[in-house]
């Protein structure tokens, strides 16, 4: 979630770091950065790949799936990953391996760094029958679909889930499903999900998630941690 002021310094863009690169023999998968892993997940299917039909519905991109270890479905993309090349601010390119990046639930040790995500390796299960991995791919994909909001932009789940209950749960037992602050609004289908119903502003949705917050805090005790990265400067209401 951007500031709607911008950021300070050069962004950098992986949008067009777009190379996928299959071995059916050993099942290793090397993809470039900007690649949907979405995308990744039914082209490995058609290649009768087996191990990403879970990341069929999550969007964003491979570098943002391996910097916050995307997962779903009682997987992540650390259970996969072979290796990693990085590149610092100096231009040092580095190949680095899930025990150097510190994965634990939603998180690794980019997240507070400052190096950049190039491409990532990872190890599928070879010689599965293709339609098999695809039928999976589509029941993940259609489970998604009737349980999560896609029928408007969000940045898919906002909360990490807390040890005691899942997020969106904790959400909803308050009442908060359809809270709305200009554009932002909690969605009705999935309360982890904050939804731009149109024109919403990125301090909108900010708004949103402090309330959803310090709600959650004042009725459970628990203070939800964001999955989505803010950056930027936004202010408070």
């Amino acid at each position: 979630l951007v500031s709607d002021q911008g950021l300070p310094g050069l962004v950098i863009c992986t949008r067009y770091l777009r190379h996928l690169k299959f071995d059916n023999e050993t099942g290793l998968v090397t993809v470039g950065a900007g690649e949907p892993i979405a995308r990744l997940a039914w082209q490995a299917a058609k290649h009768g790949l087996q191990g990403l039909e879970w990341a069929v519905g999550i969007p964003g991109t491979i570098g943002g799936a391996v910097v916050m270890n995307a997962g779903a479905h009682s997987s992540c993309t650390a259970d996969l990953l072979v290796n990693v090349e990085t590149i610092s601010p100096s231009g040092m390119i580095e190949r680095l391996t899930p025990q150097d990046l510190g994965f634990s639930y939603r998180t690794s040790i980019l997240q507070g760094g400052n190096r950049l995500v190039t491409q990532a390796t990872f190890q599928l299960q070879p010689d599965v029958n293709p339609k098999q991995v695809q039928a999976t791919t589509s029941q993940h994909l259609k489970r998604r679909h009737s349980s999560q909001p896609y029928n408007l932009p969000s940045c898919g789940s906002v909360f990490r889930n807390p040890d005691s209950h899942a997020a969106g749960w904790l959400i909803e037992q308050i009442g908060l499903k359809g809270y709305q602050i200009g554009g932002a609004q909690v969605a009705q289908r999935h309360a982890n999900f904050i939804l731009n119903c149109g024109g919403a502003q990125a301090n909108d949705i900010f708004q949103v998630i402090r309330h959803v917050q310090q709600q959650v805090e004042y009725h459970w005790s628990v203070w939800l941690e964001p999955e989505v990265r803010i950056l930027g400067e936004f202010q408070l209401g």
